[in-house]
């Protein structure tokens, strides 16, 4: 079966790391990073015979460092099954149904990581676990994080899987549905406090 895929591209860590100044970090001062809802947002689509495409109107993810080394990094996002929104009420229904989402069930899908490993001067690669519907399955993050300015930032990512895979099999009625599932997360994010990420 097709493997789930998670690639970002990362333009929050680098980019919220620099230029904080120079200094001695103070025992336990950490980075601390925020995301914010305004200008954030998670979008879904699926080829059909209908377009098929909408968002989730309520999620969380939060973003946390042990240290400035990177490696010591954790994400979790959280999405709320049940917020999707796709203009329709109809598909929307459907897609909460115990055929799709089953929100009922499985109000929750999910990401956590269990590994930050970095893989060049702007690279990561984020390993973790990927849930819907009660299914999880291992999944690497590829995360780039280009220079993009001081304090503040934006993680643009595009995910693909096979629906299938977690259980969802069914199609809606009148309408051809590909088994492919393209996820764009946009999420908006700053460094509030501590010192930069060290960057190697």
């Amino acid at each position: 079966m097709k493997k789930a895929c998670l690639i970002v591209t990362w333009a929050t860590l680098h980019g919220l790391s620099l230029l904080a100044g120079e200094g001695t970090q103070a025992a336990g001062d950490v980075p601390v990073f925020q995301i914010v809802q305004e200008g954030s947002s998670i979008n879904f689509s699926v080829k059909a015979s209908v377009s098929i495409e909408g968002k989730f109107n309520k999620w969380d993810a939060t973003l946390t460092f042990a240290s400035t080394d990177v490696s010591t990094g954790a994400m979790d996002l959280k999405i709320w099954a049940a917020s999707v929104n796709t203009g329709s009420g109809m598909k929307d229904n459907k897609l909460r149904s115990k055929k799709f989402f089953d929100v009922k069930n499985d109000p929750y899908i999910t990401f956590h990581s269990s590994k930050f490993a970095q893989t060049g001067p702007k690279s990561l690669d984020i390993f973790g676990t990927f849930t819907i519907r009660g299914v999880s399955k291992p999944e690497k993050l590829t995360v780039t994080s280009p220079d993009i300015g001081k304090g503040s930032g934006q993680i643009d990512g595009t995910m693909a899987f096979d629906r299938r895979e977690f259980g969802m099999n069914s199609g809606i009625p009148f309408i051809k549905i590909a088994d492919r599932v393209e996820v764009t997360v946009i999420l908006k994010g700053m460094r509030v406090s501590g010192p930069p990420l060290d960057f190697k």
